[in-house]
């Protein structure tokens, strides 16, 4: 097969993305030129990044380890330019990998991790997938990083467009929790609220993107290389391990993006001997006001019927989920599962974390604590094998799912006997 040159539309110029070699439909196999592209033109399924990897085994372990504490030590394995690491940029990852020895004693579990993504610069995993979708931007020339988003994503492409120097567009749904407009507006790009849910969003914004030649959509006309940074999650975990796989690992699902790049990032590492190839089993995590992958999963279909979604958890609230069907490819694939949980459930998760290790998780983890707490109690989850939790983002962005259930112990007058008086000392 003949090898095309990637080249800007907007410029002309050779597009470098390091070992990046073309872009792949995930259904039929048919290749593109690296470019911004997002659906294949031969039978519109999802198009991917596909490489060529030039160094492996222990040479690419050292060339890792040599890297900066953050996700450009993966660039060998990133669609990015091999200088990423000297361009402007948020410089996301390398975020704590917590033993959770509290929370596993009391669930009766023998070793478990939660992954902490709270501690990325925006305070959530979205700086990963913004920070590679940047780098792909800026060599295919756009000018402008844009998306729909359900918070986290609009916090991220504000952030790293400020620090760009270029200009930011986001689009999020009008009742989106405060504290993520608030802190999406602080960066100074635009933001614009639309009334209506995430999937209206996305549908105006592939409206736009249409529109609009120089920007870039960060998860729609630049997705295959967006989706991409979350492979970096795989990437730490198995190299904070000391190299090697986790047994199990419990991902929340949004798009469901997220969850089939780890596993894609645990495959590309024992592809390239990176870990020794090792069972694992993969679950998934979704609200149940909004659960179309996870209905899917328990009523054996391969396909996704999208739902309204109706909850708590609006970072996970997409209702048409593109890699709804991969994930279920995935969960399948590994002997895992797909569970949902209630609102009700989710809160408790975020309190559990918090009591128990410290971690105040946004909705999102507390949809993922309160999954693994159910998948325990059905036993489609063995605690005894080491499993690993993702906690994508920071509690304060969404105080609202917890403010009517939290508070002071006590209010009392500033004296010793009123105090005492309460029975807390």
């Amino acid at each position: 097969m003949t090898t095309v040159i990637p080249t800007s539309p907007s410029t002309g110029t050779t597009v470098d993305l390091g070992p990046a070699v073309a872009l792949s439909c995930r259904e039929c196999g048919n290749r593109v030129a690296l470019g911004p592209f997002y659906a294949c033109t031969e039978c519109f399924g999802p198009l991917e990044v596909a490489y060529e990897f030039t160094t492996s085994g222990e040479a690419l372990r050292e060339q890792i380890e040599a890297g900066p504490q953050n996700i450009w030590r993966y660039a060998p394995l990133l669609p990015v330019p091999a200088n990423i690491a000297d361009t402007p940029n948020i410089n996301p990852g390398s975020t704590k990998l917590v033993r959770a020895d509290n929370l596993a004693r009391e669930l009766g579990m023998k070793t478990l991790w939660v992954k902490d993504d709270s501690g990325n610069p925006t305070h959530s995993f979205k700086d990963r997938v913004v920070a590679v979708a940047l780098a792909a931007a800026r060599e295919l020339g756009f000018t402008v990083l844009a998306c729909p988003s359900t918070g986290n994503l609009a916090n991220a492409v504000a952030a790293a467009a400020a620090r760009a120097g270029i200009r930011s567009v986001v689009f999020v749904p009008s009742n989106l929790e405060q504290q993520k407009i608030l802190t999406t507006a602080a960066y100074g790009g635009t933001l614009i609220a639309v009334e209506g849910n995430y999937d209206d969003i996305n549908r105006l914004a592939g409206e736009i993107a249409g529109e609009q030649e120089d920007w870039a959509f960060v998860n729609v006309n630049v997705r295959p290389y967006y989706a991409e940074g979350s492979k970096t999650l795989g990437y730490e975990v198995a190299e904070q391990l000391g190299w090697r796989l986790p047994q199990q690992v419990v991902v929340p699902i949004a798009s469901g993006a997220q969850l089939v790049k780890i596993d894609k990032g645990f495959q590309e590492l024992v592809s390239l001997g990176l870990v020794d190839e090792a069972p694992y089993k993969v679950f998934g995590a979704q609200a149940t006001g909004c659960n179309p992958v996870s209905t899917a999963f328990k009523q054996g279909h391969d396909f996704i019927q999208p739902v309204r979604p109706d909850t708590i958890a609006k970072s996970l609230a997409i209702g048409n989920p593109a890699d709804g069907p991969y994930v279920l490819d995935v969960v399948n694939r590994t002997g895992g599962a797909i569970e949902d949980v209630t609102d009700e459930e989710v809160i408790e998760g975020i309190k559990l974390l918090a009591r128990t290790e410290g971690i105040f998780a946004e909705t999102a983890g507390g949809v993922t604590v309160a999954t693994l707490k159910k998948l325990l109690a059905s036993g489609q989850l063995d605690p005894n094998e080491e499993t690993v939790i993702f906690n994508t983002g920071d509690g304060l962005k969404t105080l609202d799912a917890i403010a009517h259930v939290v508070g002071p112990s006590a209010t009392i007058a500033p004296t010793l006997s009123a105090f005492e008086a309460t029975g807390l000392a």
